[in-house]
């Protein structure tokens, strides 16, 4: 029981403590190389469906637009408590580094001067109060909004250096993924200490749904939230072939979203557990932002963020504005 406690209040350490089926938990790291001209996600997690579970990696090449999936005994996945520290095969996942050893694909990077989201008692992460609500589908944390990276990765036995890239840094765990959601996010832009992260999902509750929204602005050393529990508001979400169009406000700030989408590759996702889900992630789009302030209508921030991450997924349709 402390184990679980501990982790309702640190979104980065494992939660799947006692858990034995209906259940996933996976870290998400992004790393783009100062050059730009690699990217890579790669996914640790465990996935626990009704009669069996597995250990697994996942690694998307952003750039080749590929993935591979690697599979492991669920006796292969050892968190410690209290810390996000886990041990995968001959792998090592942390908040402040990770080791990879895969066939193809070997990594050595470490993270500097992370940007977590902002916590409080009542609101220990980007879930805000909705942490606390034992029956959600999915949880979602937010461990860095960006960071420095420095090391090295082996792929396909070339050595690239990824020393001065940028990364970024989330999780997710529950029983599934929403039936629909839009997700993106970037921390190219044309200055250093920019980040974007937002998304917007439809959220099963108390035999009915919600329409969900979770956004932050890394900018000038705060991050600018616009959240479902914050007096934020969705004013529009709009999907084509080609671009996506999301406007929040708070109480102090307009956000306009322009998402260009770009051609994607397919992921496992979890569903009731087990990952035989199937979603689509660009990290080629770029995402159009435009910050301006109710008050006097000042545009605070207009800016082109590069390298993005994005999925629209599921029955989009149901939550369109």
């Amino acid at each position: 029981m402390t184990k679980r406690i501990k982790a309702l209040f640190n979104a980065e350490q494992y939660h799947g403590w006692n858990k034995t089926k209906n259940y996933f938990e996976g870290w998400y790291y992004k790393v783009v190389s100062k050059d730009e001209k690699h990217a890579f996600a790669i996914i640790p997690g465990i996935a626990m469906g009704d009669k069996n579970k597995h250990a697994f990696i996942q690694v998307l090449d952003g750039k080749k637009r590929t993935s591979t999936y690697h599979r492991f005994s669920a006796n292969d996945f050892i968190p410690q408590p209290g810390i996000f520290k886990v041990k995968l095969g001959k792998s090592f996942f942390a908040q402040d580094s990770m080791k990879v050893d895969l066939p193809f694909f070997k990594a050595d990077l470490k993270f500097e001067n992370q940007v977590p989201w902002p916590s409080t008692i009542l609101s220990p992460n980007i879930m805000g109060p909705f942490t606390f609500v034992p029956f959600m589908q999915c949880y979602h944390g937010i461990l860095s909004m960006d960071h420095a990276i420095k090391g090295k990765i082996i792929y396909e036995n070339k050595e690239i250096d990824f020393s001065g890239g940028k990364g970024y840094m989330e999780k997710d765990w529950g029983r599934s993924f929403p039936s629909a959601y839009i997700w993106m996010q970037s921390n190219h832009f044309s200055c250093n200490n920019i980040s974007i992260k937002s998304s917007v999902a439809k959220i099963p509750w108390l035999g009915s749904y919600f329409i969900g929204f979770i956004a932050g602005i890394y900018l000038r050393d705060q991050i600018i939230q616009f959240t479902t529990y914050n007096f934020s508001k969705l004013q529009s979400c709009k999907v084509d072939k080609e671009n996506v169009f999301i406007k929040l406000e708070n109480p102090k700030y307009h956000l306009e979203i322009h998402a260009l989408r770009n051609e994607s590759t397919e992921l496992a996702a979890p569903i009731m557990g087990f990952m035989d889900g199937r979603i689509e992630e660009s990290m080629e789009a770029e995402i159009k932002i435009i910050l301006r302030s109710k008050k006097t209508g000042e545009i605070i921030l207009q800016d082109l963020g590069k390298n993005a991450g994005l999925e629209v997924a599921g029955k989009i349709e149901e939550i369109l504005t």
